[in-house]
């Protein structure tokens, strides 16, 4: 297994760079894993192509204003930080620019009060900033899109899910994009369960890998909770042999990295409780809690493209994303879906 085998070249005229006026009008490409057979539709009709009975679970999580400028009180050089995940309390992992001026004791100045000091210094940009009040993050900071989106988003929401509510997210948990309050009530009565787990998403999962042995690539960690609630309804999924359908590959993670424990503790069951994920599927895991998943299209050489491929098979992955390109298919955040089960 190579890094070069999960690349594709894809058009930049197919890199959605504003999301569509109505959510749910994305369009849907559907891959039955079992045969490779692909159909197309559009995103609305999901509530038609679920099972009654189907556990749908979604990652709750809430993108957090983590792009922040400021200046040096020393010399009141103008910086950036992106926030990348929180470390604990009022201290958190960043990417420093300029990085050779954000060094070790530095005190950053923010608008509205906000202040920070370099705690720590490390490698490829990265630094630990204690904040005097991290509160003042969502007053000051902005929602910090992925770096191959150029338009101006004017409206903010649309960069998160309808569901959206706990706090920590750096970036999107993008396939949950597509539910709009009113196909989530029609998923409902058409009988599909919905759990909500939470996972804050890290830029690094969406980072290229570098490694020529995909193997080598570390994957960075990140914050999961699974309340008691979504627990018992995963187990009672099980026992009833209904389908498990995970909304986007953070959800993914959550499951498989949960079925870890599960292993490891010798239990059949799902508990509630909380951690950092730092499973890296690849082709060649065994899922254990996901029967079938929606997803966007992902980057390529991307560790989230090698989980879909884990999950599908590289091939049909392959066939499904020259299908979608050869179609026109919208790829990455504000781009169209896959339904793969």
């Amino acid at each position: 297994m190579h890094t070069k085998d999960f690349d594709y070249s894809l058009p930049k005229g197919l890199i959605a760079q504003t999301p569509l006026e109505s959510r749910d009008d994305s369009r849907l490409l559907i891959l039955d894993r079992s045969n490779g057979v692909i159909r197309h539709s559009r995103f609305r009709a999901v509530s038609s192509l679920l099972r009654p009975g189907d556990l749908l679970v979604f990652n709750d999580s809430r993108v957090i204003r983590a792009r922040l400028n400021g200046g040096l009180a020393d010399s009141k050089r103008d910086v950036e930080l992106l926030l990348l995940r929180s470390h604990e309390p009022s201290r958190w992992w960043c990417i420093g620019k300029p990085s050779r001026k954000i060094v070790d004791g530095a005190r950053i100045i923010f608008e509205g009060g906000l202040e920070g000091i370099v705690v720590e210094a490390a490698d490829h940009g990265m630094r630990l900033i204690e904040f005097n009040d991290e509160k003042l993050i969502e007053i000051v900071g902005k929602i910090p899109l992925p770096p191959y989106i150029h338009e101006t988003l004017n409206e903010v929401e649309r960069y998160q899910t309808v569901y959206a509510k706990n706090l920590g997210s750096v970036a999107a948990p993008t396939a949950g994009l597509h539910f709009t309050t009113q196909l989530l009530e029609d998923l409902q009565v058409v009988g599909i369960n919905m759990a909500f787990v939470t996972l804050h998403v890290g830029l690094d999962t969406f980072r290229p890998v570098d490694e020529h042995d995909p193997r080598n690539h570390k994957i960075h960690s990140e914050y999961w909770e699974i309340s008691e609630e979504t627990a018992k309804a995963i187990n009672r999924a099980i026992r009833e042999g209904r389908r498990i359908v995970a909304v986007g590959t953070t959800t993914v993670r959550t499951l498989e990295q949960v079925s870890r424990l599960m292993d490891a503790e010798g239990s059949d069951g799902v508990a509630a409780g909380s951690g950092w994920a730092d499973i890296f599927i690849m082709p060649g895991h065994t899922f254990r809690l996901v029967d079938a998943m929606i997803t966007n299209f992902h980057l390529p050489r991307s560790t989230l493209l090698m989980l879909v491929s884990a999950f599908a098979g590289g091939d049909q992955i392959t066939k499904a994303y020259d299908e979608a390109i050869r179609l026109k298919y919208r790829f990455y955040s504000f781009g169209d879906a896959m339904l793969i089960f």
